[in-house]
């Protein structure tokens, strides 16, 4: 029964002027009309997955009219509720309800004529349901077969219509037959058979009772199980890829750990990569962009390990990290006595101390504007005095620079000087965030685990559900993040093969927090159009805190880009 399409099924029970509904063995709605929505003032998406009887409360006080017709009151109005069996197998017992009002219209006689014609659809459906359907009563006899019934037993429907199922027992193919077995034990019963061509084949005969306990039908289902061993044999095959893919992820692992390499997998990340090992060579000064954590200091080891320079200093400065009243002493060096608390023999400065190398100016969007004079000075020149000094000094060194900030938006508000901007931008590389080189994650995780496993002696594995929740996670922090979160689980996890609940935040937890959410709004005292303005408002807050922008916000929550912006503007969102 699963196999039917009802979309197909909706289209047909549409056509009928009463209401009609399809219910499941539980009395819960699978499907309904137009009419139904109309009369009774409900969607279908409001009452589908929904107890009929909760519903239709008036659903439980009917009494029966007639043979097959009950009536019951609703609303003031006298309808006919007329039973259809659809289909009953291995997959439920599935049942359509018509509601006839004759209280609006007197010509019955023409309702009904139309719930046979529906009838006589719905069987048309269950024509095109892919499992085999027999129906037979209670002494075996045919009174309904499909054709897949006939595909899948390979018997011909013409030798099966007006037929007992005795006559075609079979002592090679078929030596019982499940309607009898279902007659006699009065349950449901399924049997593997062989039909003629050697294929297996899974039949399902289920009784159906009159109201006085007695067997009245039994509707058997039929289904080539040949197909689930084909299934389970790609499902094997399946298992046998994601072993293989889970041992080249060892390759990623077995990487030299000192040698700090950047894995690149994805072609964003080539492409960057390929950028920086071009103007290794060259001494221009290069500019790294992205977010923080995207690993832009590896990005600029990088191009210092395929420059000339490989054999010289590296030092990596942090001008987040140096108060501003201390920067220019700790690049460019003092002489003794320059100020209070100096060293008497005078210090020199880090540009000094990567004389013939590399100087990596991370987060240079945090230097003040007085510094920044300085700087542009000596990328200049090339020439440096120290604090306190009358003389200056010229340094062969190479100079790159990285921000996660936006240094033109800056620049519009006069933090950052522009001279210095064109003066550092000579070459730009932008490092793409975790989040847009999705193929990069496995094996960067893979690599962290392998050097976690090593530094604490641990043997932990990934497992594919978890590559899975890798590869959906957002990852604000990038790489960083990533690596912390390899560390924590190689740590807390009491698990061999890492599993997502071993996930420093909870999976489930994440759909509890999202249920949360939507419980915390409905118990305020809001209406309706309240309620479903701040739960807009909350997405949008949520949303924005992972991606960079409008168009970035508008793919993932599966709108147009203007609909973000206006309802932005709405909800006073910066």
């Amino acid at each position: 029964m699963d196999r039917i399409d009802f979309t197909v099924m909706r289209e047909q029970i549409n056509s009928a002027f009463s209401g009609f509904a399809v219910i499941d063995e539980d009395g819960i709605i699978k499907n309904v009309n137009r009419s139904f929505e109309r009369n009774f003032g409900l969607s279908a998406a409001a009452v589908i997955g929904r107890p009929l009887d909760i519903i239709v409360p008036e659903f439980k006080l009917q009494k029966q009219v007639t043979d097959g017709v009950f009536e019951t009151e609703i609303e003031g109005q006298c309808y006919y509720l007329i039973p259809t069996e659809l289909c009953s197998g291995e997959n439920g017992h599935w049942m359509g309800i018509s509601f006839i009002n004759v209280t609006v219209s007197g010509e019955l006689a023409a309702k009904l004529k139309d719930e046979r014609n529906l009838n006589a659809e719905l069987a048309e459906i269950l024509e095109g349901s892919f499992d085999g359907i027999l129906v037979t009563d209670k002494d075996g006899k045919i009174l309904f077969v499909n054709s897949s019934y006939e595909r899948v037993a390979e018997i011909k429907r013409s030798d099966m219509e007006g037929k007992s199922m005795r006559d075609l027992i079979n002592p090679v193919w078929m030596p019982n037959s499940v309607a009898y077995v279902v007659a006699e034990q009065k349950t449901t019963v399924s049997k593997r058979q062989i039909v003629k061509s050697g294929r297996h084949i899974m039949v399902t005969g289920k009784p159906i009772f009159d109201r006085d306990g007695e067997i009245k039908k039994i509707v058997i289902n039929a289904r080539d199980i040949t197909e689930i061993y084909d299934l389970s044999e790609e499902l094997q095959k399946s298992k046998s890829a994601e072993k293989l893919y889970m041992e080249r992820l060892s390759d990623f692992s077995q990487m030299n750990q000192k040698a700090s390499p950047i894995l690149a997998v994805s072609k964003e990340m080539k492409d960057a990569l390929s950028l920086a090992e071009k103007v290794a060579n060259f001494q221009a000064t290069v500019l790294i962009l992205g977010e923080s954590g995207v690993g832009k200091e590896e990005v600029a080891k990088f191009i210092h390990k395929n420059s000339m320079r490989r054999d010289k200093p590296f030092i990596a400065i942090n001008c987040g990290a140096i108060p501003d009243n201390l920067l220019e002493s700790e690049l460019f060096g003092y002489e003794k006595g320059a100020f209070t608390g100096a060293i008497n023999t005078g210090k020199e400065g880090l540009l000094e101390a990567a004389a013939g190398g590399t100087v990596f100016l991370d987060e240079i969007g945090e230097t003040p504007l007085d510094f920044q004079v300085k700087l542009l000075r000596f990328l200049e020149s090339k020439e440096i005095r120290r604090v306190g000094s009358n003389h200056s000094k010229s340094v062969d060194v190479r100079v790159l620079a990285a921000t996660n900030r936006n240094l033109e938006t800056m620049i519009e508000e006069g933090t950052f000087r522009r001279d210095l901007y064109y003066r550092i931008n000579v070459v730009q590389i932008e490092v793409p965030p975790l989040r847009k080189r999705k193929e990069d994650i496995v094996p960067l995780a893979s690599f962290f685990l392998q050097k976690y496993n090593q530094k604490y002696g641990q043997e932990k594995l990934l497992t594919m559900e978890l590559v899975d929740e890798l590869e959906k996670y957002q990852w604000v922090g990038n790489v960083r993040e990533l690596k912390n979160v390899i560390e924590n689980m190689v740590i807390v996890s009491n698990n061999e093969y890492l599993q997502t609940e071993d996930l420093p935040w909870d999976v489930k937890d994440k759909k509890m927090q999202k249920r949360r959410l939507i419980d915390e709004i409905s118990e305020q005292d809001l209406t309706l159009g309240e309620a479903v303005a701040e739960l807009e408002k909350q997405i949008l807050l949520r949303t924005r805190e992972t991606c960079s922008s409008t168009r970035e916000m508008a793919v993932k929550l599966d709108v147009n880009q203007s609909t973000i912006v206006r309802k932005m503007q709405k909800y006073n969102i910066g």
